[in-house]
């Protein structure tokens, strides 16, 4: 399955537009880590737990709607788009949706 965020695909021709396709992943961030995020917030510096969560929320979000685009029989997945939230108490929990057009590709 190929996914890009352009409109098209360079070298391949697009021979339908199958429709929208998305996947979402959330993820609650566990207190742990939040108390040691906090810190590096004071002090400075990157929050290596949360820069791994929302690198594992992005690969299930992409594969989500990589399977749907597949259950279309898409060969492609373009013009993607990636929107990061938080939500709940507090923004306690991550969320990440991955949107795009399926495609038929030559």
């Amino acid at each position: 399955m190929l996914l890009t965020t352009t409109n098209t695909l360079e070298g391949h021709k697009i021979k339908k537009y199958v429709g929208i396709v998305s996947g979402e992943a959330i993820l609650g961030a566990n207190a742990f880590r939040d108390m040691f995020a906090g810190i590096r917030d004071v002090i400075g510096g990157r929050s290596a737990a949360y820069e791994s969560e929302l690198r594992k929320a992005k690969k299930i979000a992409l594969d989500e709607m990589s399977a749907q685009a597949a259950e279309t029989g898409a060969t492609a997945v373009i013009g993607i788009d990636l929107d990061y939230e938080t939500i709940g108490a507090n923004g306690s929990m991550l969320m990440v949706t991955a949107s795009g057009t399926a495609v038929i590709t030559d």
